[in-house]
């Protein structure tokens, strides 16, 4: 157990007094019963066996923040990292602030952060690995990075960036409450640690010695919905109508005295407060093409390959059953078999290159352990129904003398019904892809139009793929290529009108909603705005150039090469837009600590060389 100093001040004991039975989100505050079988248990601290004898063990605990004390010390940054022996670059508990005003009135608002160890603890639910665990014990939300394989998603779905990654080690770890002092009666080394008394703990909705307020927020907060955080705020000091981040994310903190419930929820101070970007006239539209590689570079060329894939399996499949006999494996017994394991290929390809997302790739077998809450599990598994009813099916039409000794009946009708269960399966697979990023903390991919997109690409990249095997194929043989060039271009066209009608509605979505979601739109058109255009037009070439396909001659071959090209360049420049244009809503950071823009300065400059500076130099 943890030692307890002798000269231990009493500010450093956690107060043992009243709770009300429920919490402000109607959730009961005692966790479970003192007379539950479970109750009495060890947290097998360090190897201890012993338990705490903290009479509020089976009571949810929480931080309470006074926003009018802070003094932005580091205090609590610099305790917690001690505490926990964090490398320079990771920080469970951070200090950022917002400002606003002019001179000579100018304010400044410090905000102290960590794990909010929330009642609906989405980093649980997403954690595909089941490395999360919420305790009876203090309600404590802990994370095992010895069962972490760093996918990050956990990083994803919080909204206050409380789980932290580390790229060199390859796994996620944060705040654990300090649960080794707890279970002795002392409060985390943060809170003992505050010295401008703005930090404190105890069992949450007790409000401490000489505090008024039990707020839910301030200003710069997210939206308390999404997990319903342990954490209560006190901030009477008058704020400037408008507070903005001093970080380069482009957001600031309007009150609004009017509106009693601003939207998207961050409200605080003397009225409520909702985020608007700043003003898109001092921002000029740049090409950037540079800063769209990121960490999220193996999913962009996962999803655009299970897409195509899925999509060239929906042609390969269902076109004979329209109509299409070039498409059958009777008109070609070599080629229909070949195209068939070659998508298996390509869907290897993609899998492996997946497994490069992950800190630690050679526990990717551990992405199955949270079928029943994970988005992450749930695509994973459906992409391995796929991909194993894909398999299934390639080698019953295509070696299907390796079953010469059993019934006829039986492989065919095996293979048969392998390939439409894999029709089912393909675009679930894309469903369930697309739920991964259905996300309230990412307010730029948490709408319909990722769905729209994904099944988008399904369409063009397959009709695409299909095309440049069987058209110079049937061309190279002398056959009339025309009717399925018109199929496959009808296709294309059909999933570039599906991908531009969800873009139009996106960013009429983005624009008419303030917040995060709004500044992502703002960076689109201006950081990314030539980049943005370009593939715009990429998308309207490609629709020419494949209207113009489906005319007859020799001609059409090169128009749809050229549209190959073209969809291919508007795919790759889409998809990394998608991953760098997300704005999460995490909490301000400061002009130099959790600040995107001098990490991104630091890296450039060489100042990330030097471990103290706390920026992220090296990857897994």
């Amino acid at each position: 157990m943890y030692n307890v100093r002798d000269n231990e001040p009493d500010y450093a004991f956690v107060p043992q007094v009243e709770a009300p039975e429920t919490n402000c989100y109607g959730k009961p505050i005692q966790l479970v019963s003192e007379n539950d079988p479970l109750a009495g248990q060890s947290l097998n601290i360090n190897g201890d066996h012993s338990v705490g004898d903290n009479p509020s063990r089976y009571k949810q605990h929480g931080f309470y923040f006074n926003a009018d004390n802070c003094i932005a010390c580091h205090a609590c940054e610099a305790a917690c990292a001690e505490k926990n022996d964090t490398p320079a670059h990771l920080a469970f508990r951070s200090v950022g602030y917002l400002e606003g005003g002019s001179y000579p009135a100018v304010a400044r608002l410090n905000i102290s952060m960590a794990c909010n160890h929330c009642d609906n603890p989405v980093c649980l639910k997403g954690c595909p690995t089941r490395a999360y665990t919420k305790f009876a014990e203090y309600g404590a939300v802990l994370q095992d990075p010895d069962i972490c394989f760093g996918c990050g998603y956990c990083t994803w779905v919080c909204p206050y960036n409380a789980p932290q990654l580390d790229p060199v080690a390859g796994h996620v770890s944060k705040c654990n409450m300090c649960v080794d002092r707890l279970e002795v009666g002392l409060k985390p080394a943060c809170a003992s640690a505050c010295l401008g008394g703005a930090l404190d703990f105890g069992v949450i909705e007790t409000t401490p010695d000489h505090r008024e307020q039990l707020a839910t927020s301030i200003p710069g907060f997210p939206d308390t919905s999404i997990t319903n955080p342990n954490i209560r705020f006190q901030q009477t000091r008058s704020l400037p109508r408008e507070m903005r981040r001093t970080d380069s994310t482009p957001i600031r903190y309007l009150r609004d005295e009017q509106n009693a419930k601003p939207e998207p929820g961050v409200k605080g101070g003397q009225g409520g407060y909702h985020s608007a970007p700043l003003p898109r006239s001092k921002r000029p539209m740049q090409w950037n093409l540079g800063k769209l590689h990121s960490r999220e570079n193996p999913l962009v060329i996962f999803t655009l390959i299970t897409q195509a894939v899925v999509g060239a399996f929906l042609v390969l499949f269902l076109g004979p059953q329209f109509g299409l006999a070039a498409l059958s494996a009777a008109a070609h017994p070599l080629a229909y078999p070949v195209t068939l394991f070659g998508l298996i290929a390509l869907q290897t390809f993609a899998l492996v290159i997946s497994t490069l997302h992950l800190g630690r790739p050679h526990r990717f077998y551990r992405a199955f352990n949270n079928l029943r809450h994970s988005p992450v599990s749930r695509e994973v598994a459906a992409v391995a129904v796929f991909y194993n009813l894909l398999g299934v099916y390639a080698v019953l039409s295509g070696l299907p003398q390796l079953f010469g000794w059993l019934p006829q009946g039986l492989v065919n009708g095996v293979r048969d019904l392998s390939g439409w269960l894999a029709v089912l399966a393909g675009p679930a697979s894309i469903y369930f892809m697309h739920r991964i990023y259905r996300i309230p903390a990412r307010p730029f991919w948490n709408h319909w139009q990722v769905l729209s997109s994904f099944y988008a690409s399904m369409l063009t990249l397959g009709a695409l793929a299909v095309a440049l095997v069987f058209v110079p194929l049937l061309a190279a043989q002398g056959s009339d290529y025309t009717a399925l060039l018109q199929v496959l271009a009808g296709l294309a066209l059909a999933g570039l009108a599906l991908e531009a009608f969800g873009l139009y509605r996106h960013a009429v979505y983005l624009r008419h909603h303030s917040g995060e979601g709004q500044a992502a739109w703002l960076e689109q058109t201006t950081t990314f705005g030539r980049t943005y255009w370009l593939r715009n037009g990429l998308m309207l070439t490609a629709a020419l150039l494949i209207t113009g396909s489906v005319l007859p001659g020799a001609p059409a071959l090169v128009l749809w090469a050229l549209a190959a090209l073209t969809l291919g360049a508007a795919a790759l420049i889409g998809r990394a837009l998608f991953y760098v244009l997300v704005i999460p809503t995490t909490m301000p950071g400061a002009f130099f600590w959790k600040n995107p823009a001098f990490q991104e300065h630091a890296r450039a400059v060489g100042l990330a060389g030097m471990p103290q500076v706390g920026v992220q130099v090296g990857g897994h």
